[in-house]
């Protein structure tokens, strides 16, 4: 049992290393990319702790969902939250089993690389529109009577920056419109009807993005209006960008699909111009330079030729009688 569990840990390690060998060359041309998305994570969780200042509880606004769902309550409103943590964390250990299984699709570089993309585009219009107008938040800790539901003015800097990470995120208020939870899903779950192998898993995808809408507004943590949006903005924007940017090598049949940067592909042109070259030149000294088909017709040709000359002869020694 020790020495098969010690051989397939030396297989999955050989894997592991040789997926690492494979993506390193793309992270250190895409690192500043991934970076960037990353940083714009932290400046999205900032605009979201700044809103809150601004946030004024109010009455609940009359709300469709809030009508035909019933309300789960306080006591079991983590269920939304263990429904986005299943789903974030299914996603991101999919987007890393190239280094662990053998059948793979795609570079795990290139496909953060697409995901931050879709997510900053989403965030961006997000901070718009939820500091062009602020609601009253529907969730408990928003609401009239709760002592967070408005920030008292921040004391420094440092208290805004620092953003009370986990707390401040967990609890903010005003940040309405639209869901960043459904924004990480609906991308997610399109990413992996895009690029994932197996069909129950993309209907099982779409189905749980169809739950964690519903149980977001039987959490009252937003309006139903949040979530609709959310659906059709989302769609569109990874729609358009997907279309904007190149589309990523496919690794199924096991070729190594890198992309090229402009020296290698110089290179490789250079390489195949020789080889042409090559090519032409043993052809020549080997006299088989042509087309074969035109060498056939030649022969075929100079062989008539020829017959044409025996015959004539033939006929010119019979006319002289010999």
């Amino acid at each position: 049992m020790t020495m098969y569990i010690a051989r397939e840990a030396s297989k999955v390690w050989r894997k592991v290393t040789a997926e690492i060998t494979a993506e390193l060359p793309l992270l250190r041309e895409k690192w500043l990319l991934l970076f960037a998305g990353l940083v714009f994570q932290y400046i999205h969780g900032l605009a979201a702790r700044g809103v809150h200042y601004l946030h004024r509880p109010g009455p609940l606004l009359q709300d469709l969902g809030f009508m035909a769902l019933p309300e789960l309550g306080q006591d079991k409103s983590y269920l939304s939250e263990c429904t986005f943590v299943f789903i974030f964390f299914s996603f991101f250990l999919w987007t890393f089993h190239p280094f662990i299984y053998h059948s793979k699709r795609f570079y795990t570089i290139l496909i953060w690389r697409r995901v931050l993309a879709f997510l900053v585009a989403s965030q961006v219009l997000r901070i718009i529109t939820f500091y062009s107008t602020q609601l009253p938040g529907p969730n408990y800790h928003c609401r009239e009577g709760s002592p967070i539901a408005t920030l008292p003015p921040p004391n420094n800097v440092l208290e805004v920056l620092l953003i009370n990470f986990p707390r401040g995120v967990n609890l903010g208020c005003g940040d309405l419109i639209f869901s960043s939870h459904m924004i990480f899903t609906l991308v997610f779950v399109r990413t992996y009807h895009k690029y994932g192998t197996k069909r129950f898993i993309k209907l099982l995808s779409w189905l749980m993005a169809i739950v964690q809408s519903l149980l977001i507004i039987a959490a009252r943590k937003h309006y139903s209006v949040d979530v609709v949006v959310a659906w059709y903005t989302v769609n569109l924007v990874v729609y358009f960008v997907d279309s904007k940017l190149p589309e990523m090598p496919d690794r199924t049949n096991g070729s190594p699909l890198l992309p090229l940067s402009t020296k290698e592909k110089d290179g490789r042109l250079k390489d195949e111009k020789e080889s042409r070259l090559k090519d032409e030149f043993h052809k020549l000294l080997n006299g088989n330079h042509g087309d074969p088909t035109d060498r056939r017709q030649r022969v075929q040709m100079n062989g008539r030729h020829d017959d044409d000359l025996n015959h004539g002869a033939l006929s010119d020694a019979t006319a002289n009688g010999t």
